[in-house]
């Protein structure tokens, strides 16, 4: 006589679609292999563990490929396969190409920073923290229940914050990592009460359910899913540094190595826009009417404290380029949450999530080069002043020309194509969906930012003081710029590689 408890445990048993997952699991298990092996190799061939790290990521960045044939979904709720934890769907893969390919450029820059820092930073600790975090990153836009979200958004950030704080002997990266550590611990924790009233309403934690669920909520239940919508957002607009959680940003850049100060300023915004669709488009679209005002009056606040906030840095003597980049990472953040806001009030919300996509790869790969010359600039020059950068095209012509493209690229103007039309996708995505008033306020935000990004452009071809002296750049960092410009110089000869997903279902 069989067991009445064997089919129940049969039909918990599932099959794991190790194919979908791969791309974040071999990060994460290459995180494994950097921390296991550095136990056991000597301080001569720490450097292997470097190379070790970008190969991880770039493999785990191709493991992409074999899943464009069609979306995949794993972990499933059992006996209703069209809801899942985890799906590889266009969406997924476009945000996990963002995020692996620059933590892979961010590796690049790192491995000629740890050469340089003279044992400031512990290698086996910094490569392990650097793939943990991109393989939270990368879990994140798959996600597709609340659990699974709030957990890889915390893989991505823990090690984030020891990152910042990893330079030994240094009271600002010490202060900087602080100050991140607990403004997000205390955003997270605001997000995870929403997430509990949310549950609490729909007695479900998973993304399509929850949608389906939260739009029949009545009574008192009612404001308690709608107060429940607004805290799960707060750890996401931390995430983007949107006003007004956009405090520990200049600080964090500042103190944080270089390559970790970039790879906050495209994958840590991936991470945080990522999450901020999937909590608004798809789990809580009834609820437009709440998050649609509220991302628009952030996007307005922050692109203007950002741009302001850069702005202001030209009245500093002897200002930080650094400092400058996170400024202006501030205001390209109002410009990416235009989109998500121009959602709530639009009949195709996916065409708006597809302008904010769309934008997000231009400012991933123009946002990367700007960082990637600034640390040619900080090899020789530790403090990384804007004035630094004077006559740069007479030491080096070729990041010089890069540095002025990319800024170009992120004020919209010609030959940086790629970033004129990326804004004006933005723009027209307000437009459509009847925010004039935020077209308006974009617009004279990006006048404000034309400023800056002229004077600093202009700065690279004055005559430098002194003799100019040329120095050899490490083979990684040339890879890097290399790979960044031949990247927008791409996009900009042919924006339509981008400006598609604009245009396109991703969900």
């Amino acid at each position: 006589m069989s067991s009445p408890v064997q089919p129940l445990a049969a039909t918990l048993v599932q099959s794991v679609d190790w194919l979908a997952i791969a791309p974040p699991t071999l990060a994460a298990i290459g995180a494994l292999v950097v921390l296991v092996a550095d136990l056991f190799i000597g301080d001569t061939k720490k450097a292997l563990l470097g190379w070790f790290s970008v190969a991880g990521l770039a493999a785990s960045a191709l493991l992409l490929l074999p899943l464009l044939d069609g979306d995949r979904s794993t972990f499933c709720l059992t006996g209703n396969a069209d809801v899942c934890s985890y799906t590889a769907d266009r969406f997924t893969l476009v945000i996990q190409f963002l995020v692996l390919g620059g933590a892979l450029l961010a590796a690049l820059l790192s491995v000629t920073a740890l050469k340089d820092a003279d044992k400031q930073l512990p290698e086996g600790e910094y490569w392990f923290l650097l793939l943990s975090s991109a393989a939270g990153a990368a879990l994140l836009p798959a996600s597709r229940d609340l659990a699974t979200l709030i957990v890889a958004l915390e893989v991505a950030s823990l090690p984030a914050f020891a990152l910042v704080g990893l330079r030994q002997g240094d009271r600002k990266s010490s202060e900087a990592a602080l100050k991140f550590f607990l403004s997000s611990v205390t955003a997270t924790a605001v997000s995870l009460m929403g997430i509990s009233f949310v549950y609490a309403s729909t007695g479900t934690l998973y993304l399509t359910q929850v949608a389906d669920r939260i739009q029949h909520v009545d009574g008192q239940l009612h404001t308690l899913a709608q107060t429940g919508v607004v805290l799960t957002l707060v750890g996401f607009a931390f995430k983007v540094a949107a006003v007004p959680f956009h405090f520990w940003v200049p600080d964090t850049y500042v103190g944080a190595p270089l390559p970790i100060a970039a790879y906050l300023s495209v994958v840590g915004k991936a991470v945080g826009f990522s999450g901020l669709i999937l909590v608004t488009v798809v789990a809580f679209p009834s609820y437009a009417d709440v998050w649609g005002p509220a991302l628009a009056a952030l996007a307005a606040l922050t692109m203007t404290v950002g741009n302001v906030g850069a702005l202001r840095q030209q009245a500093t003597r002897a200002y930080s380029a650094v400092r400058l980049l996170a400024w202006s990472s501030v205001g390209q953040a109002g410009y990416l949450l235009v989109p998500i806001a121009a959602a709530a009030y639009s009949d195709d919300p996916e065409h708006s999530i597809g302008s904010t996509v769309a934008y997000a790869l231009m400012y991933a790969a123009v946002n990367l080069g700007a960082f990637a010359v600034a640390a040619v600039v900080g090899r020789t020059r530790t403090l990384n002043r804007i004035t630094d950068y004077r006559g740069l095209y007479a030491k080096n012509p070729l990041a010089a020309l890069l540095l002025a493209f990319f800024l170009l690229c992120l004020a919209g103007l010609p030959p940086g194509i790629i970033g004129l039309f990326a804004k004006v996708t933005v723009f027209a995505a307000a437009v459509d969906a009847g925010l004039g008033w935020l077209a308006v306020v974009m617009a004279v935000n990006v006048v404000i930012a034309l400023f800056y990004y002229l004077q600093w452009t202009a700065l690279l071809f004055r005559a430098p003081e002194g003799e100019p002296v040329k120095h050899r750049l490490p083979a990684p960092l040339t890879a890097a710029i290399t790979l960044t410009g031949v990247l927008a110089v791409a996009l900009s000869g042919a924006p339509q590689l981008v400006l598609r997903f604009a245009d396109t279902a991703l969900f």
